[in-house]
């Protein structure tokens, strides 16, 4: 028996700014970190709140890791720096005319139905 999953549509509202406002994705990190507080986020984090910062800031020869950001995201449900990377790289034209025209055979198949049951062709 096979079973598959529904299709499910995402719908995201870019937030105006994040690409404006964080240079890079540690700055967006470090924004929410802030924002919680180091202490508490680098409890959650299994960090003391100086190497967590250490790691948040440019001179540092330590960096926040993907294991550490995949921590912050399960401990924290803050998703900005998710929405950041979706709207440097995914919110393009070029990326978006793609999606629309990967959309358009299912959509003019649906029309044409539509149409149909309406008698209109």
């Amino acid at each position: 028996m096979n079973f598959t999953p529904e299709k499910k549509q995402l719908t995201i509202d870019f937030e105006p700014g994040l690409i404006e406002r964080h240079r890079n994705l540690r700055d967006c990190i470090g924004a929410g970190i802030y924002r919680r507080g180091l202490s508490t986020c680098a409890i959650d984090l299994n960090e003391s709140p100086g190497n967590l910062s250490n790691q948040l800031s440019d001179e540092s020869q330590r960096k926040f890791g993907v294991d550490e950001f995949e921590l912050y995201l399960e401990k924290t449900q803050d998703y900005t720096p998710i929405y950041y990377l979706m709207a440097k790289f995914l919110h393009k034209p070029e990326v978006e005319n793609s999606a629309a025209l990967q959309a358009l055979p299912e959509a003019m198949a649906a029309l044409q139905a539509l149409m149909k049951k309406a008698g209109l062709a």
